[in-house]
């Protein structure tokens, strides 16, 4: 028997064994008696290893990589007899400092591996670093050793999704939360699943839990002297690594397996997890920011840079990944690939999408091949790949984002219509039309499910803040209330802010109920932002991203406070998710293709058949969709009929008349009180008049006819 050659080393330094290591994978990979460290930069002179013992502040020892380790632009070698579970490593890179042409090398900053798997250094969240450590975000090997028993990526249709927008963190951390792990955690929101489950959503779409900087542009608060981080994690400092400050166990170095455990117990309740993912900036901020890792390994590949070696900013927050490069694409590629393959992600949102179809000089290209690698990319196949379709620079790009029959996108466009539609603005009974329909005017080709809708998300108000605030109030982050968006198409219900006027309480949580009816009757995808089914509120700042504290925290008190609105979310999601009718994956022909009597779906006024297009102060839409066309005529359906009144007085409204044998039965009306504003299915009651309904001022009624 011939043992391995790979396994006899070839050279020694300092007393390490080492031979020439495997180019691919990039970053530090267990291979046979040792570690294969293998990193690229193509205008370094030279690269040394640095190894540490797990948190010493000294190295351990420095290797060079020799010429002959050295392929094309590749440093790669393997090291020998190291205690994989007590390493920590990084790279000192050496080349030319010349800024203008976009080079800034470095040898005296130790660089973290671009593509680390677990980070160190900052185990648990808040705690101020030791800023003289000369290595503050350390690499570390992993062993991918979890047992999955048997899971695999759920992969739901996407048509039958209810989003839930959540902050891994803020969802356990208060007190109220009363969970047994520690709070604002990996394991914590394991505790809670069961919430999520009895809230009827099937999939949680996760703000960043890669590594991130806290410490980022942190500072006391001008106004409440608490200390502001970056807390949303929108700071990418790994893209590969979970963060560590998210797992109880992180200061143990477990927070990979935590982090599995929690995708495979989502995956058990039937609750598919797509992460946020932000390949369009660093934490590396501009040429002022600091040197963690792409920086100093090759700024020149890794960012977009001016003719004069300055930072194009498209992302708002100093730099921007030149994710066209070939380097950079095939390390998203990379990324993305891991997270599927190794934690069972159902799907990914991208941060500011639109700049990932920006050519190194930042115009926009017309066929982006990251956008294209990423949609016929045969690892992420059955991935969802959802597009926040602008950017910070001004590329909106809703509808027309390069979709190669993959790509959904949040549609901005359901949002502001419906908001200024229901707080009572004229003229938009046409884009509204649209809009319940999946958008087919922004979507022809592509469907219903290209069509994200959402009413709010984590940047912007929360629905409570949505009907209690007229204008933002965000002094608290300490810019003089000049950071967040002034175009929130909020009405406040005659009150800014809190009250305990019942008249404004109520019309506020009618509201609520309006704008979650409307969303979850619509075609498209729905998406929610956590604590909005319970009416949470950040005190009017649409800006939070730097609160850890409860304008941020999931209040546990409001399940019982506003449980009225919590059983309405309840209902309603589940009413979506009992009629397949309101799940289409193709548009609606306008025509009665299956021979029921009436069409797909029709429009109406206060007038049954009569929809009034005419001016601009109609506050009124109707419209009815035929369940013996769902899902293209395959699956039979309830037939549903939905009536918005945004006018300030209650209107009567003529109803269609049904197939013989068919009644009108009352499943949602927002103007009632709790109890009666929506029925469980089956239990609907029968509608008096089956000829007209009532539909109270600022309110949606929803009828099923069987």
């Amino acid at each position: 028997m011939v043992d391995r050659i790979d396994i006899y080393p070839t050279h020694v330094h300092d007393g390490y064994k080492l031979r020439p290591g495997q180019p691919l994978p990039f970053g530090a990979t267990i291979v046979p008696g040792g570690l294969n460290f293998s990193i690229f930069s193509s205008h370094a002179t030279s690269c040394t290893l640095v190894l540490f013992e797990k948190d010493a502040d000294k190295p351990l020892v420095e290797i060079p990589f020799l010429d002959e380790f050295r392929i094309g632009n590749v440093y790669s070698m393997t090291v020998f007899d190291l205690d994989y579970e007590n390493i920590e490593y990084g790279f000192r890179m050496d080349g030319p400092w010349d800024p203008k042409n976009g080079h800034r090398f470095d040898k005296t900053k130790i660089l973290m591996d671009p593509y680390a798997r677990v980070i160190g250094g900052r185990d648990t969240w808040g705690v101020k670093p030791d800023w003289d450590n000369v290595y503050q975000h350390r690499a570390r090997p992993v062993l991918n050793d979890f047992d999955w028993e048997h899971d695999k990526p759920l992969e739901t249709p996407i048509e039958d999704l209810v989003i839930y927008e959540m902050h891994v963190r803020s969802f356990t951390r208060d007190e109220s939360s009363k969970v047994e792990a520690a709070p604002g955690t990996f394991a914590a929101m394991v505790e809670k699943i069961p919430y999520l489950k009895s809230l009827g959503v099937n999939c949680v779409e996760l703000l960043p839990v890669y590594e991130f900087d806290e410490f980022e542009d942190s500072r006391p608060s001008p106004i409440t002297g608490e200390m502001l981080y970056q807390y949303w994690g929108y700071s990418t400092v790994g893209f590969f690594a979970p963060k560590a400050g998210y797992a109880a166990t992180g200061k143990y170095g477990m927070q990979v397996d935590e982090f599995k455990n929690l995708v495979k117990e989502l995956h058990a309740n039937g609750i598919e997890v797509m992460l946020d993912v932000v390949f369009n900036h660093t934490a590396e901020g501009n040429e002022n920011g600091l040197y963690v890792s792409f920086r100093g390994i090759d700024n020149k590949i890794y960012y977009m840079l001016t003719p004069d070696g300055y930072y194009f900013n498209f992302s708002g927050t100093g730099n921007t990944l030149n994710c066209n490069n070939p380097i950079v694409r095939n390390m998203v590629l990379d990324c993305l690939r891991y997270w599927a393959a190794e934690y069972h992600i159902d799907g990914f949102r991208f941060d500011l999408a639109a700049i990932l179809g920006r050519d190194q000089n930042g115009a926009p290209l017309l066929n982006p091949p990251l956008l294209e690698q990423l949609a016929h990319d045969p690892i992420l196949a059955k991935c969802k790949l959802i597009a926040e379709a602008w950017d910070a620079g001004g590329l909106y790009q809703v509808g027309s984002f390069p979709a190669y029959g993959r790509w959904a996108e949040w549609n901005g466009k359901f949002r502001d219509a419906v908001r200024r539609f229901v707080k009572g603005d004229d003229g938009l009974v046409g884009e509204m039309a649209w809009r319940v329909q999946g958008s087919p005017d922004l979507y022809a080709t592509r469907g219903p499910t290209a069509s994200i809708n959402f009413i709010t998300a984590h940047d912007g108000f929360t629905l409570m803040d949505l009907v209690s605030y007229n204008d933002k109030h965000n002094e608290a982050n300490g810019w003089n209330n000049s950071d967040g968006a002034n175009d929130n198409n909020s009405w406040n219900c005659g009150w800014e802010g809190h009250t305990d006027d019942p008249g404004i309480v109520q019309m506020r949580h009618r509201q609520m109920k309006n704008f979650a009816t409307i969303l979850m009757v619509s075609q498209g995808v729905p998406m929610i932002l956590m604590g909005d089914e319970v009416g949470r509120t950040q005190n009017g700042n649409n800006n939070t991203y730097c609160q850890d504290n409860i304008l941020n925290w999931f209040d546990w008190n409001l399940v019982d406070k506003n449980g009225d609105l919590l059983q309405f979310f309840q209902k309603v999601i589940g009413f979506r998710r009992a009629h397949p009718v309101l799940r289409s994956r193709t548009h609606f022909a306008h025509s009665d293709y299956v021979g029921s009597g009436i069409p797909d779906i029709s429009f109406h006024g206060t007038e049954a058949w009569r929809p009034d297009w005419s001016g601009n102060n109609q506050h009124t839409l109707a419209f009815m969709l035929s369940g013996d066309h769902a899902k293209g005529g395959k699956v039979h359906d309830d037939h549903i009929y939905v009536a918005i009144n945004t006018y300030w007085d209650a209107l009567s409204f003529g109803l269609p008349q049904l197939p013989r044998g068919k009644r009108w039965h009352m499943a949602i009306n927002t103007s009632m009180s709790a109890g009666e504003d929506i029925w469980v299915a089956g239990k609907e009651p029968l509608l008096g008049d089956q000829g007209h309904v009532w539909v109270g001022n600022r309110s949606v009624i929803v009828l099923v006819g069987r």
